[in-house]
């Protein structure tokens, strides 16, 4: 994913700087090439040595070293990022930057570094809340660096509080939400459904279905990954939501027709990836449920049809999809919708196809508009949100 592009990391003297050979690793993975600055108090804590084994370049601490071949290195590396990210990042270096002071590897390279900067404080509680810090934190914002929010637990010295850095996982977010992709999707609303609803026929019970919301936050985090402000209206799901996409949580079909028809005219591209329950029970004097000789009888009604208000109510400009998931007959029924609900296209695919539908990892997608329909191969479901959504931007 990350193959050509490179990553500065500066590690500053925090003791959460254990963390970030496993970030270091992490990247490597995806084939990124890792820079990795350190601050001369950070050796303190971690050696040269580790970065330098799981990165396979050199670890810069000394502005002078002259161990390397012979380039300005910290103009070198500052040409050569793709992004910076400084974890743990200590008040007196968050400080320094601030201010413009440039007395090390690791400062001299930020200075000069023209891309995206993150920060990620990492220090004790009253340290982080220590006005001076909060001024230098809101200064670097200002100056366009991003700063992580530090995470509430347990600190090194047993007080509970914010100042921890966040785990490597969402380190990793941070980087890939700057450089996995190409921005093609800037300035561009995308809202998009996922997940089961779950439809009450009593306190303890409920008719759902099979999804899993892996496909929809798959799609979710591929738009937010190319630049889109991204909204996920999710019913019950296998999966966590995605970083920095704005998460609605809804439960049942009314609920979730109620979200989206909120805010469907303010979006630009609308995907329909959730698995609605076509049915809910009628509420009824005796809780819904109707008893007669042990059996239990429900009444039911149909759910509100979610796509086919939004291909009524499209504005110009605006793309609507759909999922269609079929027993048989899959391009011709997939067609009929497609038609029927107004939509621009219909990801369709078969419940009897091994790799396909619901809970797995992997789908297989045929991809229906109304001038052709293009059938792909058995790939993760990552990948099929990929081309779902350069679909989309050629329509």
């Amino acid at each position: 994913m990350l193959k050509g592009k490179t990553v500065v990391l500066g590690v500053t003297g925090s003791i959460a700087a254990y963390k970030i050979p496993n970030l270091a690793r992490m990247l490597k993975k995806l084939h990124c090439n890792v820079h990795i600055l350190m601050t001369q108090n950070a050796t303190q804590f971690i050696t040269p040595v580790t970065f330098e084994s799981l990165t396979g370049t050199k670890c810069l601490v000394d502005t002078f070293d002259r161990n390397f071949e012979f380039s300005v290195e910290h103009v070198s590396i500052a040409k050569q990022a793709d992004v910076v990210l400084i974890a743990p990042a200590s008040a007196n270096v968050i400080g320094k930057i601030a201010y413009g002071i440039a007395d090390d590897m690791l400062t001299t390279t930020v200075m000069a570094c023209p891309c995206k900067k993150i920060i990620s404080p990492a220090m004790n509680h009253n340290m982080y809340h220590n006005p001076i810090v909060q001024d230098n934190i809101k200064k670097l914002e200002r100056f366009g660096y991003e700063i992580v929010k530090p995470a509430t637990g347990m600190l090194a010295n047993g007080d509970m509080g914010d100042g921890r850095m966040p785990e490597e996982s969402l380190l990793l977010e941070y980087i890939l939400k700057e450089i996995a992709f190409e921005k093609d999707l800037i300035g561009k609303k995308v809202l998009v459904t996922a997940g089961a609803t779950r439809e009450s026929i009593d306190p303890v019970r409920f008719i759902t279905n099979h999804s899993s919301g892996k496909m929809g936050c798959a799609i979710a985090k591929n738009a937010m990954l190319r630049g889109a402000d991204v909204t996920l209206v999710h019913g019950n799901m296998d999966v966590k939501v995605p970083e920095f996409v704005k998460a609605i949580k809804i439960n049942s079909a009314e609920e979730m027709f109620n979200a989206v028809t909120s805010i469907s005219g303010e979006q630009d591209i609308i995907i329909k990836a959730a698995a609605v329950a076509d049915y809910t029970p009628v509420t009824t004097a005796d809780n819904k449920i109707k008893k007669k000789d042990g059996d239990m009888k429900i009444e039911l009604k149909r759910t509100k049809d979610i796509l086919k208000y939004l291909g009524e109510n499209k504005k110009e400009g605006q793309v609507i999809v759909g999922f269609s998931m079929e027993t048989e007959n899959l391009l011709e029924n997939s067609r009929k919708k497609l038609n029927t609900k107004n939509c621009d296209m219909i990801c369709a695919n078969s419940i009897k196809t091994e790799g396909a539908g619901f809970g797995g990892d992997t789908n297989i997608i045929t991809l229906i508009t109304e001038d052709e329909a293009i059938e792909l191969p058995k790939m993760t479901k990552d990948e099929a949100a990929k081309l779902i959504l350069d679909k989309i931007k050629e329509i």
